[in-house]
């Protein structure tokens, strides 16, 4: 008998069919083929689910969904185009699958071939099914090693957060190459580029522009010597958004070690300082995921087993670096979550500002209530409600003290940023660094500022300093804006050449490049320099000094000029030399009487050498009278009768007498300095040491310079020596500075300045004071004998005679620059 036949004795072969699909206890499907416009097959639709279907799929007899749209992972999976080649092909089919997605975690078998128009799919599923002890404990390994997984997946997240989000940037560079292993999009954006173009690339070959700037020096020396290097505002130039700029960046270079505490790395963490601003990028995340078609259900899972195994690894190892860069930072960091601000991680350095307190697993409130008394706390709970990160710049806060120490503010630059966990706000995470000293050195640096701004605001004279590359104008005092007829804020802060631009192109650029780069300080006399203030055509004339100034190690960290208009000087000077044209023509009529006046040279050539031995035997021979007579006086004063001098006409006529006498000795000693001039010239010269000779000179003075409250600074470049004749040297030198204290100003006390330095062959002896001042007219006296030009000060008027002869006869030269009510500067040339 034929089995179909045998069938149908029992029951009609439709009653049979139903009756096997009821009690199947594998699950049963038919589908029917769904096509597009083009007449491609795109899905199944349920036709028919036996009841063992329904219950493992948990769905209906005739599901209204398609078979994607139940199964939206199918594709991703495989099993979509199993069903599509069954059908197709219309050939028997077979596929196992651990089916892990859409709602399903278990591991199915499937059998598919085509039945009419339709396909016809059978399946058992293992969850439906007593599983063995080994399946039991695979699963339950499964789930663990997940659970697991889930544990580190967030820990790594909120690190690889709290990473990602820091608004400092951070990167780690290994071994010797110092190739970048991690680089948060912070240092991306402060570098320029993105994190594929530096991710384990060498430095220097991901940032060429930074070679020759020192930064490999600085890697060696963290590398080399386990210690970390802090850097304050260092410059380098640097290539982003298109160009090279210069930033500016406070960084911390933080050696990194293995377990041996063998350096492998440095840590680098920096704030770009150039205009406070930091970026902040999309937390990027990392999502895995672990597909395996096995044969059988044991392997699958051992095999997944495996996969989550060494992932969990590989995770545990990504959170571990993230640690290692959290812990080993020299920044503060912290994070808090829920509204309450539960500390959940502190690193060491957070730690150590709050010693022997415990924090973790307590409320900000009750950990660290001075964060709350001052303030903070406001501010944390700013961020968690409202997502905004704060960024703190330099703000103090007062740590609890040590034990026996005083409270004492520090300042820190800081960042409370929201981290978020699937979408929402979890808690607030704290970066802060610690810059007290930096504001403190600011601040101390702005105080001497002020106190030099004040100093230079008070000069007499125009001043100003120059900073920078550019030349920045860090000072300016009134006299200076005056002289450059700009105002004090079109100048202040300012390139010098942008302030003024129309002394770019005249020669004073190669001048300030060329002090900045020797040291050497430039002396400039009767410079012309056409001013916007000036007439077109008619510039002006300045005598002026760029100084630099040093630094410790003698690097020149900035320019100071100081400076005098001599215009008016220059211009009357040109207008007598104007006259020599018209001189000239007349030297052509007086040719004539050369002869008349070769004869007229000789005969005052003649009376020269009279004169002399006149001054000579006029000083020689009145001495002795000068000296009888006052012994006489003083012989006189002994006869005369006590009560004599109770008569004010005689006491007075004495005083007068003694006073007559006293200015005839010194004008016959001067007369016989004058005398011995001459004589002078036929002395070999000697080296003189100035500083040495000043020093001398200072003593003799001392008196007068402490009966007149007067402040004498002396410059001396160190080691100076002029080839001259001792005492002619002193006599310039003694008769410029007792004229400086002689001719003081009595409204205000006396400053004077004396400065020796050597420009190109020449050496420069400079006094300067802040006394009564020359005008014009007395200036052109100055130097004439028996001149005397402020009557109420007593004087013979033949000491700046005698200086302006001694520096004739060597082929020197002295000016004079003065102001009446200002003061007065001699400026001596001498050869060498």
């Amino acid at each position: 008998m034929k089995p179909a036949s045998l069938l149908t004795a029992f029951s009609p072969l439709e009653e049979l069919f139903d009756n096997l699909l009821a009690v199947s206890l594998t699950g049963v499907i038919f589908y029917m083929p769904l096509y597009n416009a083009a007449g491609e097959l795109v899905d199944f639709t349920f036709e028919y689910l036996n009841p063992a279907a329904q219950r493992m799929m948990r769905m209906p007899e005739r599901p209204t969904l398609t078979h994607n749209e139940q199964w939206p992972h199918s594709k991703q999976h495989g099993t979509f185009d199993f069903h599509v080649e069954a059908f197709v092909t219309g050939e028997p089919r077979e596929y196992n699958i651990n089916y892990q997605a859409d709602g399903y975690d278990n591991f199915y078998r499937l059998a598919a071939r085509r039945s009419g128009a339709g396909l016809l799919v059978s399946f058992t599923d293992t969850a439906d099914q007593p599983r063995t002890a080994v399946e039991v404990a695979l699963r339950e390994s499964q789930v663990a090693e997940q659970t697991a997984r889930a544990q580190v997946e967030r820990q790594r997240q909120q690190l690889q957060q709290v990473f990602y989000q820091a608004p400092v940037a951070i990167a780690v560079l290994d071994g010797p190459e110092y190739r970048i292993s991690l680089a948060n999009p912070s240092v991306c954006q402060i570098w320029g580029r993105p994190e594929e173009q530096l991710l384990g690339v060498p430095l220097l070959e991901a940032l060429p522009e930074l070679q020759g700037q020192g930064v490999s020096e600085l890697l060696n020396g963290v590398l080399y010597s386990g210690e970390p290097f802090i850097g304050t505002e260092l410059p380098f130039r640097m290539f982003r958004y298109g160009r090279l700029d210069t930033i500016y960046f406070n960084f911390v270079y933080q050696p990194q070690q293995n377990e041996q505490g063998v350096t492998t790395g440095v840590l680098v963490v920096a704030t770009d300082v150039t205009d406070q601003v930091v970026a902040r990028q999309q937390v990027q995340q990392l999502n895995q995921e672990l597909e395996a078609r096995v044969q059988e259900r044991t392997q699958a899972a051992l095999a997944l087993q495996a996969d989550l195994l060494a992932a969990t690894q590989r995770q545990a190892q990504e959170r571990e670096t993230f640690y290692q860069v959290f812990e080993q930072t020299p920044a503060l960091i912290a994070l808090l979550r829920a509204p309450s601000h539960r500390y959940e991680y502190v690193n060491p350095t957070y730690q150590a500002f709050f010693p022997d307190r415990p924090l973790l697993g307590l409320n900000l409130a009750v950990a660290a209530p001075e964060l709350v008394e001052q303030g903070f706390g406001k501010l944390i709970d700013h961020v968690y409600q409202t997502g905004e990160t704060y960024f703190g710049q330099e703000l103090p806060f007062a740590p609890p003290p040590k034990e026996g120490e005083l409270p004492r503010a520090r300042y820190f630059n800081f960042t409370y940023q929201a981290y978020r966990e699937k979408g929402e706000i979890a808690g607030v995470s704290i970066f802060a660094f610690d810059v007290t000293e930096q504001v403190l050195a600011r601040q101390a640096r702005e105080e001497e500022r002020q106190q030099l701004q004040a100093v230079f605001t008070q000069a007499p004279v125009a001043v100003c300093v120059f900073q920078g590359q550019d030349y920045t104008l860090d000072l300016v005092n009134p006299p200076m804006c005056e002289m450059l007829g700009q105002p004090y804020p079109a100048l202040i802060g300012q390139p010098f050449f942008d302030a003024l631009p129309e002394l770019r192109s005249q020669g004073l650029a190669e001048l300030l490049a060329t002090v900045r780069r020797t040291a050497i300080p430039y002396v400039a006399q009767e410079q012309e320099i056409q001013l916007a203030r000036h007439q077109p055509g008619a510039p002006g004339y300045f005598n002026f000094v760029y100084q630099p100034l040093l630094t410790a190690d003698d690097h020149v960290m900035g320019i100071v000029c100081v400076a005098t208009d001599v215009t008016e000087q220059v211009l009357a000077r040109r207008q007598v030399q104007d006259l020599n044209q018209e001189l000239a023509a007349i030297n052509e009529e007086l040719q004539a009487t050369n002869e008349e006046l070769g004869e007229s040279n000789q005969q005052l050539t003649r009376i020269n050498v009279d004169l002399d031995n006149f001054i000579y035997t006029a000083s020689h021979d009145l001495r002795e009278p000068i000296t009888n007579l006052e012994g006489l006086i003083e012989a006189l004063q002994e006869e005369l009768p006590a009560s004599s001098f109770q008569v004010p006409l005689v006491s007075s006529l004495l005083t007068m007498i003694h006073e007559a006498v006293a200015r005839f000795q010194l004008t016959i000693a001067q007369l016989t300095d004058l005398a011995q001039l001459q004589q002078a010239q036929l002395q070999p010269p000697e080296a003189v040491d100035v500083a040495a000779l000043v020093e001398s000179i200072r003593l003799d003075l001392a008196p007068r310079l402490a009966a007149a409250d007067a402040l004498l600074s002396v410059a001396i470049t160190t080691g100076l020596a002029i080839s001259f004749a001792p005492k002619h040297l002193r006599s310039i030198l003694y008769n410029l500075l007792s004229n400086a204290v002689k001719y003081r100003d009595p409204a205000r006390r006396p400053v004077i300045a004396l400065r020796c330095f050597r420009v190109a062959d020449k050496v420069l002896l400079e006094v300067q004071d802040n006394g009564l001042g020359l005008d014009a007219t007395q200036q052109t006296k100055l130097f004439g004998l028996f001149q005397r030009l402020h009557h109420d000060v007593e004087g013979s008027g033949i000491g700046l005679y005698m200086v302006k002869r001694i520096v004739d006869n060597v082929g020197g030269s002295i000016t004079v620059r003065s102001q009446p009510g200002v003061g007065t500067v001699f400026s001596v040339y001498l050869s060498n």
